[in-house]
């Protein structure tokens, strides 16, 4: 075999010398003759004879590369006469790189794959790219030869990063990308006459247009990570397939084509993969290109905001996109269960691309648009509040565009939440137009039997609602008019058979109500008492959330519940509960006058839910948080200051007293810190997680093993991993004043012979305190006057 390819390569050179002396049609008739047999000779590689690297070790690649050149006389584009040639040129030098990395780096080494980026980059140029329907005209010959082309290029880069590294570099992913759209726009063949001619042609399109998806695949996959064959720009090429399946631009006729059943399959599926692929590049740049999620974002900041710009494709394709109506007739082999199941994919896909869009912290200022005042928010944000509106007024109805639509519904929640961070926004989000917070409160958005994915973006909406309003705020009343307290705490987030696979959604769940009732006290009134008169209060929100700390092993649930419970305590025994006008943020009471029947009912309300949390379950949890938490002053001060209030109660210091000696049980160790922030020891101070420390030089304090030891380590402030500052200090001894005020017995006892001897230590050292340590020592001193 090697024998009759080595006098073709010959062959091909005496050739190349005599075309640069004088040029013939003979001369290259006889380049296509010759380059034809020895293609064909190249396309088997099982031969007992390695052809490949024989011909590799030859000037063939370079002669291939020059009588190229050569063939295209100083065009862009050879004129028809050269095609056939430069086709055969093409095709020995696909076949002759295939598998074969030396060949490969031979091929690049002689600017072969380089010239053909150009040759392909000029056949798009005369494409009209605002017609995207209407393919490039091309002859036949014309359109072989690029599909040779793209398969040189293919061939050249499978596997092979240094093709793939130039070809980026030259931008060959976007030159492809517009030769696909170019070459086969998808639907376009519907529209086609039937002769045998244009099923030859359609073939050919078809089978370019998955060479390049290949192609472009290949280009992805290259080792340096930040390396990419496409970027921002080319979001408007790969959004035509997304158009493509978009009423009322999605064709429904039928076509000629169709009568040929297996062309009929071939083109559905060509159709399919440029709209797979396309989502599947449009997610990958949006995930890991922060350009591209900025420039997808700032199409609704243009004042033209243009219908048919990437983003706006979209999200009319999430919406609106369809199965071609053709696959109902397409071949048993086409799969279509199949098609229909990879075609939620990709709405899947693209939802995810909206989400990251809206989570771009900079892109906030172009999707969430305050300048038209009939539409808050601006457009995006207006049609995500569409979509969940839609979804939850049509579920109610059984019927319409938005029923069961799940992806919407995820889509819009998420995507909300991303860019409802400030109390701004919340506010635009609740108030009229929008008036959000009905809608939030929906059995279809927040019920045991609402799926997963739908839970998860509107329970993270509603936290970052939540979180973004200071304490008393209105948006805090305005959800809790809306019964969203109680409609969390039906929705089955709590129970114990959604441990494991939906932490996200409990943490967030808790997050959600933690603010809302923090100095709320109807909506902490929603959560400690049961729904209905016949339930027990074992079923309350409250009782749900204490269970669940309870049973869980995760740091995170365990220490923001019980700050529920922290709020709880805060807002039940706050002194502006009872005897102030009962108001709404709708309806305020004219004059100031006090609605007796209301203010009776807030007060059998308070005692309730007073008795509800004086349980030694609450004050067990209060204080194992206190001890829990020993690199986390904010949290230890949130726990004291709770078992604080508890212990003004008669019934409630005997329960912290006996809380305060109950033995600590740690799941895992403390967490150690790494250089967090300081921080703040204030009462009302309030943090989504309790990841704040105040960082030290000195020891470890040993782990405790009651919440007392705690209490010591906090009062002597010495050898501990943190600093806690002298309020935390100040709250301790407030809290042991209520105990010795309300409690008494040998447990009592034991805690002054234990904690006596460290006051009088730690004032020993405060003889000449000054500012807030001064304060400190005053409350040491109280103390043990107390005790006295």
């Amino acid at each position: 075999m090697a024998n009759e390819l080595l006098p073709l390569e010959k062959k091909l050179s005496e050739l190349l010398i005599g075309l640069r002396d004088s040029e013939s049609d003979d001369a290259w008739q006889q380049v296509a003759s010759t380059a034809q047999i020895l293609a064909n000779g190249l396309r088997d590689k099982d031969g007992p004879i390695d052809n490949h690297t024989i011909l590799g070790h030859t000037p063939l690649i370079q002669t291939l590369s020059s009588l190229f050149s050569l063939a295209l006389h100083g065009s862009a584009i050879p004129d028809s006469t050269h095609t056939t040639p430069i086709l055969e040129i093409l095709r020995v030098s696909a076949n002759l790189c295939m598998d074969h990395d030396d060949n490969r780096a031979s091929l690049l080494d002689a600017g072969l794959p380089q010239a053909l980026v150009s040759l392909l980059e000029a056949y798009t140029e005369s494409f009209d790219f605002s017609s995207e329907s209407k393919p490039i005209h091309l002859s036949l010959s014309h359109l072989k030869l690029i599909r040779t082309a793209v398969g040189v290029l293919l061939n050249a880069s499978v596997g092979y990063d240094p093709v793939k590294v130039r070809l980026i570099s030259l931008e060959a992913g976007s030159t492809l990308l517009k030769l696909s759209i170019a070459v086969y726009p998808p639907n376009a063949w519907l529209s086609q006459n039937i002769t045998e001619e244009i099923k030859e042609e359609w073939q050919i399109r078809s089978m370019l247009s998955a060479w390049v998806w290949r192609a472009l695949v290949e280009l992805r996959e290259v080792k340096d990570e930040s390396l990419r064959p496409l970027s921002s720009s080319d979001l408007p090429l790969l959004t035509v397939a997304l158009v493509a399946f978009t009423p009322p631009h999605m064709s429904t006729a039928s076509s000629p084509l169709s009568a040929d059943q297996e062309m009929f399959s071939e083109l559905l599926q060509a159709d399919f993969d440029a709209l797979e692929e396309s989502c599947t590049h449009i997610e990958s740049l949006s995930l890991d290109v922060e350009e591209v999620r900025l420039s997808l974002a700032r199409e609704f900041q243009s004042p033209l905001k243009p219908a048919g710009s990437s983003l706006h494709s979209i999200l009319d394709f999430i919406e609106k996109g369809e199965c071609s109506p053709l696959w109902a007739n397409a071949p048993e082999d086409f799969d279509t269960p199949r098609k229909k199941k990879a075609f939620d994919m990709c709405k899947a896909a693209l939802i995810k691309t909206v989400v990251e869009v809206a989570g771009e912290e900079a892109a906030e200022k172009s999707l969430w648009d305050e300048s038209d005042e009939n539409l808050a928010g601006g457009e995006f944000v207006s049609r995500m509040v569409s979509w969940l509106k839609g979804y939850v007024s049509d579920m109610d109805a059984g019927k319409g565009m938005f029923f069961d639509r799940i992806d919407l519904a995820t889509c819009a929640s998420l995507s909300l939440g991303n860019l409802t961070r400030r109390e701004r926004n919340a506010t635009v989000l609740l108030w009229p137009p929008h008036s959000l917070a009905p809608v939030l409160s929906s059995r279809h958005l927040l019920s045991p039997s609402t799926d997963i994915k739908v839970k998860h973006g509107v329970l993270g909406l509603l936290k970052h609602i939540a979180q973004s309003a200071p304490l008393n705020s209105d948006i805090h009343v305005i959800l809790g008019q809306a019964g969203l307290v109680r409609r969390i705490c039906d929705s089955g987030v709590w129970d114990e058979k959604t441990d494991g696979m939906a932490e996200v959604l409990q943490v967030s769940a808790i997050g959600v109500v933690k603010h809302m009732c923090n100095g709320n006290v109807e909506n902490t009134f929603a959560l400690v008492l049961p729904s209905t008169a016949e339930a027990s209060i074992s079923s309350s929100g409250l009782s749900q959330i204490l269970a669940l700390v309870k049973r869980a092993d995760t740091v995170t649930i365990k220490s923001e519940g019980t700050r529920v419970l922290v709020n709880v305590v805060k807002s039940l025994w706050s002194g502006d509960i009872i005897g102030t006008p009962v108001t709404t943020v709708s309806s305020p009471i004219a004059n100031g006058t006090v609605d007796a029947a209301a203010l009776a009912s807030k007060e059998r309300k308070k005692q309730d839910s007073m008795k509800a949390v004086l349980t030694m379950q609450c004050a067990t949890a209060l204080a194992s948080l206190v001890g829990r938490s020993v690199q986390y002053p904010l949290l230890v001060n949130e726990g004291v200051v709770a078992l604080t209030l508890l212990s003004t109660q008669k019934t409630g210091a005997p329960l912290v007293l006996k809380a305060i000696f109950a033995p600590l049980s740690f799941e895992s160790p403390p967490p150690a810190s790494a250089d967090p922030p300081s921080a703040s020891t204030s009462v009302t101070s309030d943090v989504s997680s309790p990841t704040i420390a105040t960082p030290s030089t000195r020891g470890r304090i040993p782990v405790p093993k009651t919440p007392l030891d705690m209490f010591i380590a906090v009062l002597k402030n010495v050898d501990n991993p943190v600093n806690f500052q002298p309020e935390v200090r100040i709250n301790v001894c407030s809290l042991f004043i209520q105990i010795g005020r309300n409690a008494s017995g040998d447990e009592f006892t034991k805690v002054k012979e234990t904690v006596k001897p460290v006051m009088e230590q730690v004032l020993e050292g405060l003889q000449n305190a000054k500012g807030k340590e001064e304060v400190l020592a005053k409350a040491i001193k109280k103390v043990l006057d107390t005790w006295a």
